[in-house]
């Protein structure tokens, strides 16, 4: 467990690590303005374009002139088709008013985190985890306190291993399921568990919609002591929208509003238009995305296994495979730079969502089947050359 010492805001920004998807990303894309070809495996976004519906929902918002300022926590009739959507899939009572419409789901983290923290809490989060949450917790002068899951059982989260790390300051849990790094989708007994251990809930819940095995769950369908923080990047293929929003519980609805107010003013207007359109109309082509993903899913587990990765367990959700790479690196980090220079392959290094994932790295396959069948041919071309005498 870290001692918590306030530094300054300055101070954590300098001592901030950076986010190593986008750090090999942003060389991937320097060597492609040098003429090399890359396949991009490391980047957590769908290469689907936005369905057809959404795009003309918010064509039409600009014609009709709706490019104004929105209220801050977001217009009624998207707060009110995002109640619809839950109560339709999980089956939760929630109102409108509890709704915050946000700039994507990493703003709707942040103002989260700065509604409910105060310098000093703890906030519990598995160990691996998305690189950014523990970042922001830091940056408010708060501590991450990690619980470690491992490949053995699948990266599912113990209740009781949460149990004995919630101590006087403990503020909040943080769930993420579907996973990202690991794929991961935690069922009901164990969420049920975690939500009666006390602490408020934060649930990422980004990559719902994106389930090939079995069902996802909300949290909201075991208590109400929790936030959910969701959005269109990865379900509806929206991640330039930035669109996402928060359903809070009601006495910390005025916190978010303030916030948005002050440092926000409001999401998107013509993005959020589009939401409304995302979530009424395009369901279809997310069951389209969802069947092409499922493909994806088993190509690139199939072929890192032959190449000689370790996966335990198959993940069953998001868009991404965490595969063990030990009989290759114990650096993760140097490996994948590796990867990329040496067989034109983006991949994320397992460091990036921490010191349990080292020697680990994370496949998107959030690509076509034909550049994820070039990458693994890549790879495994590379990796026999390298192990050769």
């Amino acid at each position: 467990m870290e001692k918590w010492e306030w530094v300054g805001v300055r101070e954590t920004v300098v001592d901030m690590p950076p986010f190593y998807a986008m750090e090999v990303f942003e060389r991937a894309q320097e060597l492609e303005r040098q003429g090399r070809s890359i396949i991009h495996l490391e980047v957590g976004e769908p290469d689907f374009p936005t369905p057809t519906c959404i795009a003309e929902a918010a064509t039409k918002a600009v014609s009709e002139g709706k490019t104004h300022y929105t209220s801050s926590v977001g217009i009624l009739e998207l707060r009110e088709a995002i109640v619809e959507d839950y109560v339709e899939r999980y089956g939760v009572s929630i109102s409108p008013s509890q709704v915050v419409v946000t700039d994507g789901s990493s703003q709707a983290l942040l103002i989260t985190f700065c509604a409910l923290l105060e310098a000093g809490d703890e906030v519990i989060l598995s160990n691996p985890h998305y690189p950014c949450y523990p970042n922001i917790i830091k940056f408010l002068g708060c501590v991450p306190v990690f619980v470690k899951v491992s490949e053995r059982n699948g990266f599912r989260l113990s209740p009781q291993e949460i149990k004995e790390k919630i101590g006087s300051r403990t503020k909040a849990i943080l769930i993420n399921s579907p996973g990202n790094p690991t794929g991961h989708v935690l069922d009901a007994d164990t969420m049920n568990e975690i939500a009666a251990l006390g602490p408020i809930l934060v649930s990422d819940e980004i990559y719902h919609g994106l389930v090939y095995e079995g069902r996802e769950h909300s949290i909201l369908e075991f208590t109400d002591n929790a936030f959910v923080v969701n959005g269109f990047s990865k379900r509806f293929a929206m991640t330039g929208w930035r669109l996402g929003y928060i359903i809070a519980p009601k006495n910390y609805v005025r916190l978010l509003q303030k916030l948005m107010q002050n440092f926000f003013i409001a999401a998107n207007t013509i993005s959020q238009w589009a939401g409304i359109a995302a979530i009424r109309e395009a369901g279809p082509d997310v069951k389209r995305m969802v069947e092409i993903f499922n493909k994806r899913r088993k190509l690139t587990i199939e072929r890192l296994r032959k190449i000689g990765f370790g996966i335990a367990v198959e993940p069953t959700g998001a868009f991404y495979v965490l595969a063990n790479a030990k009989k290759f690196t114990g650096d993760s980090l140097k490996f994948a730079f590796e990867l990329l220079e040496e067989a034109s392959v983006g991949a994320t290094p397992g460091i990036d969502f921490g010191t349990n994932a080292e020697g680990y790295i994370r496949f998107s396959y959030a690509n076509s089947i034909e550049n994820i069948s070039t990458a693994m041919d890549r790879l495994e071309r590379y990796l026999k050359s390298r192990q050769a005498p």
